[in-house]
């Protein structure tokens, strides 16, 4: 990817970069979290736990800023994302945060996200 793709799919709204991280984890089989000695995570402004992922390497990379500087980016394989991550995130009360670009990100049940790959995944 150039900088100018990365600038451009960065800057779009909220549900466009979540149809953009449904089609793109879909088709590389991969998630991209942030880690260092432990995934990233935060809240949200109701103190909800989160966990942010991105669909490439880039786009978390540019998010390993202030309290996530140290962090770099590392995969997760897509099928253990939903058969594993997922339903261990719900147990834990923690909702996927999708694609965050320092401004903001999509925040949704887990229901919903395993929906929307399974529904993707159901097109090829």
């Amino acid at each position: 990817m150039n900088n100018k793709e990365i600038e451009i799919i960065s800057n779009l709204s909220g549900i466009k970069r979540y149809e953009y991280f449904i089609k793109k984890v879909v088709d590389f089989e991969e998630v991209w979290g942030l880690y260092e000695g432990g995934w990233a995570i935060s809240e949200s402004e109701n103190g909800e736990p989160l966990m942010p992922f991105w669909p490439k390497k880039e786009f978390a990379n540019l998010c390993a800023i202030n309290e996530w500087n140290n962090y770099k980016a590392k995969h997760i394989e897509l099928e253990d994302f939903i058969q594993e991550w997922l339903p261990g995130m719900k147990k834990d009360g923690f909702k996927p945060s999708i694609f965050w670009n320092n401004i903001d990100s999509v925040i949704l049940d887990v229901d919903k996200l395993i929906t929307d790959l399974e529904e993707e995944l159901d097109k090829y």
